[in-house]
Formats: structure tokens, C-alpha cells, sequence
């Protein structure tokens, strides 16, 4: 199979790789987690200049028409630098929910402002009580006239701290895990009965917690058919595990990178630590973690557009499984090698190897996928 870029893609990774490597050294990243909203603004507009905030939509959305695999491009960039805007949360997550349940008013009215960087949204769907089941759901609306009366809690809402706009799922008949009677909602920030709470998140990002006292929302609000949100719910959760994957193999070859050229660098009883050859074998062992996890990347980017729901299932299991585990063997092994500086807030390989637990940790740990793939049957049952 030909994983070659095309030219337009690689002006894109070109292009991508070359703004975050001009803005985005370490004590850059530094000063936008200290800003009030967590990243740069200013870089945001230009991710939109570039268009990398249109790829994944329509043209006549304002898009581009891009697919998995320019959003791979990004998302690995993003991961070499440890950016911290947030894509996946808008572009992604929220842009993918319109993108595939909107009604055309919607994907007209909103999905432009994404692509342009003039809004920002952010999927509030995790609870506390759902673990990493996409279908627990204790949040309820219920019928009020014409429209919808919202009541429950959100919890861990990527960038929804900065968020303009939160897409809501909630329940509307059936028990708390049923996949049947989910149903996503477009809520204002600001509407009454809403209240959030932002913090930093152990990797630097930001998330927020939210409560929903009786928040009125009018039909025009209801994104897809009430009560069957939960198939394209999963489907754009798929979508960020094949992009967290991507921007999961930046930040492992970045810390190999870092790894090796330290090892270069450090002398001990006068010659550099990298002419040790059992920390040479340790090295190794980081870059074929890595190559396992750029394999599943590319397989997970393939599978994105899978229709088969059940395949596609599968194949993200494997892909987070893989991921999670490439990622704790790379962040460990590259700690271990910078010694006591690999531990530092000071230093950034201390800073990947957060990114990439977190990363594990979302929709689902290797573990949880590992599992989930074995009670499946497998991959060779697709």
C-alpha cells in the first residue's frame, strides 16, 4: 500500500512544521500556559490563515475538503511541538459532530467560523460516572414546548474553558448506559443556567466542568435526531483516537530525538553516555516503540473513514492499545536516560512523557482497549 504524501500534502506538513517550529520553543509554550485561556490566540488565527482549521469540512462550508490524512499532518506537527490550541476540541471533536449530524443551517452558520478561528467549541459529553463508556449518560433533556429543558453535569471538557459554544449530549428516554435515546445539543456559554469551571490539566492543557440547571434551548439548538446521537457520537470519537495517534508519534520522535542528541551530549568518565552500548539498546528500543505506533497512526488514519462500524470499532481498539503502549515505553525509556533533568518542569521531555499519558488515558486506556478487542474476537474477524 503507497503511504506517499501527495504534493499538496506535503506542502501542508511543509507549511505546518515550519509556523510551529518558528513560534513554538519551549519558553513560548511556557508563556501561552500561563495566558488566561491556556494557548496563543494569535497563533490560532494563524492555524486559520493557513487553513488548517478548515481541512476536514466542505468547501462550500468554508473548508477545504481535507480528509484523515491531512489531519494526521496537523496533528503530528501539533505533537512535536506540544501545542496546546485547541484543534481537537474544535476541529475535530465538535467540528466532526456538525460535520456529520448538523443540519444544513448549522453547517452553514457555524462550521465557517470554525474554519476562519472566529469560534471555538468544545464537546461536553464525559460525566463522572461513565468511566470510558461512550453510551453512559446521566444528563437528561426533556420536552419543554417547542424546545428542550437541559439539566445535569459535564466533567473534563477539553478546552471548555474557552469555549463559545458547547455541544451537550443528553439523554431523552432509556437508562443511564443505553446506546438508544443520546441526543446532542448546541448551547451558549452564556445561556442561563449554565456555569463552567476551567483548570489546568496535568499536561498543561486546560478542561472545564460543567453544570446544566434547566438551560432552555429552542429545536434550532438539537444537532442530528434526537435519541440517535450515540452512532455518530462513537464514529468522531474514532476520529480522535486516528488523530491522537498522529499527534501521540510527534511527541514520542520528538523525545526520541531529544534522547539521542542528549545522549550525545552528556559525558561521563570523560566520553559521551551515547557510546554506552546498553543505553544505545535502550535508544532502540525507543525508536522501534515509535515505528510500531507510526504503523498503527497510518492504520488508524486509514480506518477513520470506515463505514462499517463494528471494523472500525476494532481497529481504533488496536490503535489505542498500540499507542498506549508505545507511549509509556518511549516516555518511560527517555526519562530514565536524561536522569534527574528528565523529571524537571524545567525541561520539556518531562512535559511529552505527560502528553503522552494523557493521551493513553483519553477514550479509553491501552488496557481498556486491549481488553475491549479480545472480548471482539480480534482484528482477524473484521
Amino acid at each position: 500500500m503507497d503511504f506517499e504524501l501527495s504534493e499538496e500534502q506535503r506542502l501542508l506538513k511543509d507549511s505546518v512544521e515550519r509556523l510551529l517550529g518558528d513560534r513554538y520553543d519551549f519558553e513560548a509554550r511556557h508563556r501561552f500556559m500561563q495566558s488566561a485561556d491556556g494557548f496563543s490566540r494569535d497563533l490560532w488565527k494563524q492555524y486559520a490563515e493557513l487553513g488548517l482549521l478548515a481541512l476536514p469540512f466542505a468547501e462550500e462550508h468554508g473548508g477545504v475538503g481535507g480528509g484523515p490524512v491531512e489531519t494526521m499532518i496537523v496533528l503530528e506537527a501539533l505533537g512535536r511541538a506540544l501545542a496546546l490550541e485547541p484543534y481537537l476540541a474544535t476541529v475535530v471533536l465538535s467540528g466532526g459532530l456538525l460535520r456529520h449530524a448538523g443540519s444544513a443551517t448549522q453547517r452553514n452558520d457555524i462550521l465557517p467560523k470554525i474554519a476562519d478561528g472566529s469560534l471555538m467549541l468544545a464537546f461536553a459529553h464525559a460525566e463522572r460516572q461513565s468511566r470510558f463508556d461512550l453510551a453512559n449518560v446521566e444528563t437528561e433533556a426533556k420536552k419543554d414546548g417547542a424546545g428542550w429543558r437541559i439539566g445535569g453535569k459535564k466533567t473534563l471538557i477539553l478546552h471548555g474553558n474557552s469555549a463559545d459554544k458547547l455541544i451537550v449530549s443528553a439523554r431523552v428516554s432509556g437508562t443511564r448506559t443505553d446506546k438508544d435515546g443520546l441526543a446532542l445539543f448546541l448551547i451558549d456559554v452564556k445561556a442561563d443556567g449554565l456555569s463552567r469551571r476551567g483548570y489546568e490539566t496535568v499536561d498543561g492543557l486546560r478542561a472545564a466542568e460543567v453544570t446544566l440547571e434547566g438551560v432552555k434551548v429552542g429545536v434550532d439548538a438539537v444537532v442530528g435526531e434526537p435519541g440517535k446521537a450515540f452512532p455518530v457520537i462513537e464514529r468522531v470519537v474514532h476520529e480522535a483516537i486516528a488523530a491522537l495517534a498522529a499527534e501521540a508519534v510527534g511527541a514520542m520522535t520528538a523525545m526520541h530525538e531529544m534522547t539521542v542528541d542528549y545522549l550525545r551530549q552528556r559525558k561521563q568518565f570523560g566520553v559521551a553516555i551515547g557510546s554506552f552500548q546498553v543505553l544505545q539498546h535502550k535508544a532502540v528500543d525507543m525508536l522501534v516503540a515509535i515505528e510500531q505506533a507510526r504503523s498503527m497512526m497510518f492504520y488508524g488514519t486509514m480506518m477513520a473513514v470506515e463505514e462499517d462500524a463494528d471494523a472500525r470499532r476494532k481497529a481504533m481498539s488496536a490503535v489505542k492499545a498500540q499507542i498506549g503502549n508505545s507511549g509509556r515505553t518511549v516516555g518511560q525509556i527517555g526519562t530514565q536516560l536524561h536522569g534527574g533533568i528528565g523529571m524537571t518542569m524545567e525541561y520539556k521531555g518531562g512535559h511529552y512523557f505527560k502528553r503522552l499519558a494523557i493521551i493513553d488515558t483519553m477514550f479509553g486506556t491501552a488496557d481498556h482497549h486491549l481488553k475491549s478487542l479480545a472480548r471482539a474476537g480480534g482484528l482477524g474477524t473484521v
